[in-house]
């Protein structure tokens, strides 16, 4: 009796323990499962022994996998997000266009930078509703500051956000030149097929120009003695009329429509556009003289009325973006640029080249 009791408690023991081992080893939830080199798997975790992990795959069956070989192990927790046997995981790309963004919102640290053609910027997600970053060009100026914060509803693929640009003309122009925009957006869809509408206000200071202070002048003059003893009289011009400097700000409401659909699971088309027409008031000068040679010059500087000059431009630009990883991508598109101002209109294509790195 005592060694049947034994036997019985035995074999109890290692049942249990079996039964726990596989319960803990067993994993019924899918899993992206990433390899040093790069290669990825979405698999089921059938067992782990601490050296090897069995990996039941729809493409290549099960397989084993040595641990030192894992590079990390996420839960896919939207299948939504896998397509042609790939899983596309979220990427900070996926708030941007071309010049444009959407109300998407950037998870905490998923920062990243675009250089293209123009210049670079960088972006930091400071949380996960409010992204900052900086835009300039290659040489340095202008020096641009962005700013994003996304409203997310109760529906997931509703969301809004408000964003501001403000700028500064750098060295360029000594620091005077300055320009912001400030904009809502609304984005209905997800990170893979989405439209935005977007709509702002925006204004431009180019530093203004340098121009002669109302009033009227008369200039010096100077008396000469000629050796036969007489002497001439000579009138300059007045060539220290003040000058100063004039604004000359542009301001317009400025409207936006952008979309991205997927393709592939690594190819997207993508549309960006904006709109402005708004106005600015331009302020001159009429300069009139009289004199001269015998009798003093007389300058006659007098402002004009002002007069409100109207403009408008627009932006279409298609594209495409290839992203192969998930810190990574690339896009390219062309625009077609129309201003029309003062009854004459500019046209001009852009091409814009774009790589995107998540850091």
């Amino acid at each position: 009796m005592k060694y049947f009791l034994i036997l019985f408690f035995t074999c109890s023991f290692l049942f249990v323990n079996n039964s726990m081992a596989q319960s803990t080893t067993q994993d019924t939830s899918l899993r992206l499962v990433e390899k040093h080199d790069g290669t990825k798997y979405i698999a089921k975790i059938i067992s782990d022994d601490g050296r090897e992990l069995l990996l039941e795959t729809e493409a290549l069956g099960k397989l084993y996998l040595p641990k030192s070989e894992v590079k990390r192990i996420s839960t896919i927790e939207d299948v939504g997000e896998i397509k042609d046997g790939e899983f596309r995981e979220e990427s900070p790309f996926t708030t941007r266009y071309a010049f444009t963004n959407n109300a998407l919102p950037i998870k905490k640290r998923n920062h990243y930078a675009m250089v293209n053609l123009f210049g670079p910027e960088i972006h930091f997600a400071v949380s996960d509703r409010l992204n900052v970053g900086i835009m300039t060009t290659w040489i340095g100026s202008p020096l641009i500051a962005v700013g994003k914060y996304t409203i997310p509803t109760n529906n997931e693929k509703v969301n809004f956000s408000i964003g501001t640009m403000f700028g500064t003309s750098g060295y360029l122009n000594e620091f005077r030149g300055f320009g912001g925009l400030h904009w809502g957006t609304f984005t209905y869809g997800d990170r893979k097929n989405n439209i935005s509408f977007s709509a702002g206000y925006g204004y431009f200071e180019g530093g203004g120009s340098l121009s002669s202070v109302p009033g009227v002048y008369v200039g010096d003059s100077s008396v000469y003695t000629n050796s036969n003893g007489t002497s001439t009289t000579y009138y300059d011009y007045p060539y220290n009329i003040p000058r100063e400097r004039r604004g000359n700000m542009f301001s317009a409401p400025i409207f936006s429509l952008a979309g991205i659909v997927q393709i592939t699971s690594r190819a997207s088309l993508f549309f960006d556009s904006m709109m402005a027409f708004g106005k600015r008031q331009v302020k001159s000068t009429e300069t009139s003289s009289t004199g001269g040679f015998d009798t003093p010059y007389v300058v006659t500087i007098t402002e004009v009325p002002p007069y409100t000059e109207e403009f408008m431009a627009l932006y279409i630009m298609p594209g495409m973006r290839f992203q192969k990883k998930d810190n990574r991508a690339f896009q390219i598109a062309v625009a077609g640029v129309t201003a029309w101002q003062d009854g004459y209109t500019y046209t001009f294509p852009l091409p814009l080249v774009s790589w995107l790195f998540k850091f």
